[in-house]
């Protein structure tokens, strides 16, 4: 099995030189970012909907539909970095749904087609594994509460996830060190990947099924190519 690269890229980069107090504000600083993400969300949701039929009928992704969705969630997951699903920056996130010059960046390749019978059964059959493993990692609610909140790991059952959990501990040794520990940081980030590659997936932006690996640290590297029959 050749290794090719996924369509969905996830990346972070940590900065060098991490405030030692400033992650216990974050949450206040990024409350603009949450009320926007909110309404996003829903947005996120009739599209995908309008989507769903798009695909059953025709086999296609609209592709300013595609581009919208994708943008959502590069936007979520620059306000996670930023906050508690990596404090991997300082720098405060761009209000934008466009690629930008920022240390979290989230790329989905656009599929030229796309298959009219996995599109009803991958999103809520075919992805359950993976939400076995999100939800370790992201709390127990990840997905239910993803969809119509403004930003996919904050609700009320987040604390219990594992990113939260080590997110803590960096930033508790980021406060008493001045320092990020690399191997918590590589970890978190390759959980949000592992988490936002099903993101995609879920949300109908590929056929390619998101890959049971850990690929940790902040850029992405080729993965295992992971095919399926179409029903």
């Amino acid at each position: 099995m050749s290794a090719v690269p996924y369509p969905v890229r996830v990346e972070g980069r940590l900065d060098p030189q991490l405030s030692r107090w400033l992650w216990l504000v974050k949450w206040i600083l990024a409350i603009p970012h949450y009320i926007v993400l909110v309404f996003l969300w829903i947005a996120f949701v009739v599209v995908s909907v309008i989507a769903f039929f798009a695909i059953l009928f025709t086999g296609r992704y609209p592709r300013g539909l595609f581009d919208f969705n994708v943008g959502v969630v590069r936007w979520t997951w620059r306000v996670g970095f930023y906050t508690f699903d990596a404090n991997g920056t300082d720098r405060y996130p761009p209000f934008s749904l466009q690629p930008a010059d920022y240390p979290a960046s989230y790329e989905v390749e656009y599929p030229e087609t796309l298959s009219r019978g996995l599109v009803l059964v991958k999103w809520w059959l075919l992805a359950l594994p993976h939400y076995a493993v999100v939800g370790f990692f992201a709390g127990g609610g990840w997905f239910a509460v993803d969809a119509g909140d403004s930003h996919w790991g904050a609700w009320g059952g987040r604390s219990s996830g594992l990113i939260f959990v080590l997110v803590l501990f960096g930033v508790v040794a980021l406060l008493f060190t001045g320092r990020y520990p690399r191997g918590i940081f590589d970890f978190v980030i390759g959980m949000n990947r592992w988490a936002l590659r099903v993101v995609a997936y879920a949300a109908l932006m590929t056929d390619r099924y998101p890959p049971f690996r850990l690929d940790q640290g902040e850029t992405e590297s080729a993965v295992p190519a992971v095919s399926e029959p179409a029903p």
